[in-house]
């Protein structure tokens, strides 16, 4: 029997996370129907992310990082430029406060749109962008 990149990445995707730990306090109100992770930058990247987003969600910030909350699996082959780190489950740190909430009850900034403002303000390409060698 062969599997096929597609079954991989189904099964890969079913195995259980590890336990992310605690896990952010959503405002009242706030629903997560695509489950809820978190990008997280260095503090000094944040106010540089902002202009370039049609949309933000809750945003959190803890003195060192701001905390983008994403649906789950916005990692899918998609590699987050350094310095921004992917956190499944949306560990963020206990002194993390909301510093943004939309007006809607939805937390999610867009991931694509969040992905290209990071590449943008870190001067990397975008992943689907570099040239494959040969």
């Amino acid at each position: 029997m062969t599997l096929g990149l597609n079954t991989l990445v189904r099964l890969q995707r079913r195995r259980p996370a590890p336990d992310p730990g605690p896990q952010l306090s959503l405002p009242d109100g706030m629903t997560t129907p695509l489950g809820c992770d978190a990008v997280a930058v260095p503090d000094p990247l944040g106010p540089l992310v902002l202009p370039w987003l049609p949309r933000v969600g809750c945003v959190y910030a803890d003195g060192s990082h701001w905390w983008w909350i994403v649906p789950s699996d916005s990692d899918y082959a998609l590699p987050w430029p350094a310095p921004a780190r992917y956190a499944v489950g949306a560990p963020v740190s206990g002194t993390a406060r909301l510093i943004h909430r939309p007006a809607d009850p939805v937390p999610y900034t867009p991931p694509i749109p969040l992905y290209l403002a990071l590449c943008r303000v870190t001067g990397t390409a975008p992943d689907w962008s570099r040239a494959v060698p040969a």
